[in-house]
């Protein structure tokens, strides 16, 4: 074979594989995140909770059920139903009010009265919608992270 005519072949399959792996719909698992907590006057909590889409496509959350718990304390579950659509790789946050067990509110108000870190655990499911899918996937989550007391705001972790 002559060399310009494997050359122009080869061009060729290069192109064509690179032209066809552009429309990748890559669906993953999405991650959950405590962006604030505020302790409310009442002992309640509002948690800013962060939902990260790490898929090459939107995604519609419908639903959010995890488990809370904070230095290893069960806080109770957190429920939201916040039918936003992220876009690809993105994230947002919802607020969403829960009312805490009692030996979590203490853990909390020891990691703000002495001005420390608190580590959470997020545990449950996440249901979503993929872009152009018909039907929602359920996806389980378990995220770790901590928060810290952030300065000049009293009863707000971040």
């Amino acid at each position: 074979m002559k060399p310009i005519l494997k050359l122009s072949l080869a061009a060729f399959a290069l192109f064509a594989l690179v032209s066809c792996s552009g429309n990748t719909r890559r669906v993953s698992p999405p991650s959950t995140a405590i962006q604030q907590l505020t302790v409310q006057a009442n002992g309640d909590w509002v948690v800013e909770l962060r939902l990260h889409n790490y898929s090459s496509v939107s995604m519609r959350f419908d639903t959010v059920t995890l488990e809370v718990s904070v230095d290893e304390q069960s806080a109770g579950t957190l429920q939201a139903t916040p039918a936003i659509s992220i876009g690809p790789t993105s994230a947002d946050v919802v607020k969403v009010t829960m009312k805490p067990e009692r030996m979590a509110r203490i853990a909390v108000a020891d990691a703000l009265a002495g001005r420390r870190s608190l580590s959470y655990r997020l545990q449950g499911t996440v249901t979503a919608l993929p872009d152009e899918a018909s039907k929602p996937r359920e996806f389980e989550v378990d995220d770790r992270s901590s928060l810290n007391p952030a300065p000049g705001l009293d009863g707000v972790l971040r």
